[in-house]
């Protein structure tokens, strides 16, 4: 089954993934001045996104699964009505507790990535499938790059309420026009929902993301930090025994163990752990001191000016993965995509003394990102059936979020941790961005590594269609 109007439905279900990545940056502008804002403790702030993080981990699975079972584009539908009011109960939040939960609802939109991905594999014609799904992976980058520098100016110039006055908005308009212009998948896996596997899977997640989020405002050598770490590697084992033994689990552990699949994800940890450090902190270089004789002293407008040409590389490149992927395999761009990244952020480490070389190096981690976030769903989907792609892309987004949300707890460790004092303000030291972009690239060069020692996928069962070679080849 095909769309007959494929570039409206890629347009369309690329921007949900825009709009969706916007959610996540949403308030990180606002963060330091909330707890005056609301009348909040900096520790009761900080939950604005930590409730996102949580939430988004433990809805994408679900949302994927149920996805696979009743339909991708209905799901997608629920997916982003619920944004949609989360986003618009935020704008009217009376307390920071109201406010924590519209971030919680607006963390569901992370499963609409995956699930986007998978209708287009599904309703495209074959020859649009991997430049769409390339630009729909790479979204979340574009959007994280954008993201900042637009909320920037909305803080600055207006409330914080029209931040999530303009998110509904724009969740009501991607609601519309995915009713209207995307049609539902005729592939769908039917079976009863493993609610007691969604349940054990959430409940570990929560344990987990919470000792990785928390972990540098908590201790991690806490009790309560070493008790959910144990909490988590307990029920991981109780959620993974109870999935091998159901008949329709949530998440197939058989096919994620595939070495495509598997070596994939944890490829796909390192590539998000490499990625998201250049969010974290070249808007901080850009805003620092110059007596910090790394700094340059810009406005966060500024700042994020500085770095639109990142979400414009990653616009450009995402179709150039498509044909990369196409003629050499989505393995090879995989592998590209991570050696430019670990280059990128080399340059980054060595703290270019110029704006213009800022923007190079940090653009170059931007092409190395949507290389590889575009090739990564086509090596998922060439090793999965057909009747899991939403599941199976949804625990990789899993895989990535895991990866941001390690490198954000690192580089918080590390900024409180190698510190100077200027001007009386005591700033991460120029050594503790160094350790962090050459972490960053650590992890990238290791994610390049795997990617190509991955093996190739045996099954011919779980393969796309061959009309698109390029998946094909993928693993």
């Amino acid at each position: 089954m095909s769309s007959p109007r494929p570039t409206a439905v890629i347009g369309v279900l690329a921007s949900c993934g825009l709009a969706v990545s916007l959610m996540q940056t949403l308030v990180v502008p606002l963060l330091p001045q909330f707890p005056r804002l609301l009348e909040a403790s900096p520790g009761t702030v900080a939950w604005l996104v930590t409730a996102t993080l949580v939430a988004a981990a433990v809805c994408a699975p679900v949302l994927g699964r149920l996805g696979d079972m009743y339909g991708k584009r209905r799901m997608l539908l629920v997916g982003l009505g619920i944004v949609t009011f989360g986003s618009a109960l935020g704008a009217v939040a009376p307390n920071v507790g109201v406010l924590i939960a519209a971030r919680a609802l607006q963390g569901v939109s992370m499963g609409v990535i995956a699930l986007g991905i998978s209708v287009m594999r599904d309703v495209l014609p074959p020859g649009r499938v991997g430049s769409g799904i390339a630009l729909m992976s790479s979204s979340l980058g574009i959007g994280g790059a954008i993201g900042l520098p637009l909320t920037g100016v909305v803080a600055q110039q207006a409330s914080w309420r029209w931040l999530f006055a303009g998110a509904a908005v724009l969740g009501a308009v991607q609601f519309l026009l995915v009713l209207r212009v995307v049609r539902e998948s005729p592939l769908r896996s039917g079976g009863r929902f493993d609610l007691p596997g969604a349940v054990g899977l959430s409940a570990a997640l929560v344990c987990l993301l919470l000792a990785i989020s928390k972990g540098n405002e908590w201790g991690w050598g806490s009790a309560v930090v070493i008790g959910l770490l144990v909490a988590a590697g307990v029920l991981f084992a109780l959620w993974a025994t109870w999935e091998l033994r159901t008949q329709k689990p949530l998440v197939d552990l058989r096919v994620t163990a595939r070495p495509t699949v598997l070596w994939t994800n944890v490829a796909s940890i390192m590539i998000g752990f490499g990625m998201f450090a250049g969010f974290l902190v070249t808007t901080q270089i850009l805003q620092a001191p110059t007596a910090t004789g790394y700094g340059f002293g810009l406005s966060l407008v500024a700042a994020g000016v500085a770095l639109l040409p990142i979400g414009a590389a990653m616009t450009i490149f995402s179709p150039v993965s498509a044909r990369v992927s196409r003629r050499r395999g989505a393995r090879t761009t995989l592998v590209l995509g991570g050696t430019v990244l670990a280059l990128g952020n080399l340059l980054m480490a060595t703290l270019p003394g110029s704006v213009p070389l800022i923007i190079a190096a940090s653009t170059t981690t931007a092409i190395g990102a949507a290389l590889a976030y575009s090739a990564i769903p086509l090596l998922i989907m060439s090793a999965v059936p057909p009747g899991e792609t939403a599941a199976a892309n949804s625990l990789n987004t899993l895989m990535r979020m895991l990866g941001t949300s390690s490198c954000s707890s690192f580089v918080a460790a590390i900024a409180t941790g190698i510190t100077t004092r200027v001007a009386g303000q005591v700033l991460p030291a120029a050594t503790a961005y160094t350790v962090i972009y050459v972490a960053a690239a650590g992890a990238a060069a290791i994610g390049a590594a795997i990617a190509a020692l991955t093996p190739r996928a045996k099954s011919r069962d779980s393969m796309p269609t061959p009309a698109e070679p390029s998946t094909a080849q993928a693993a």
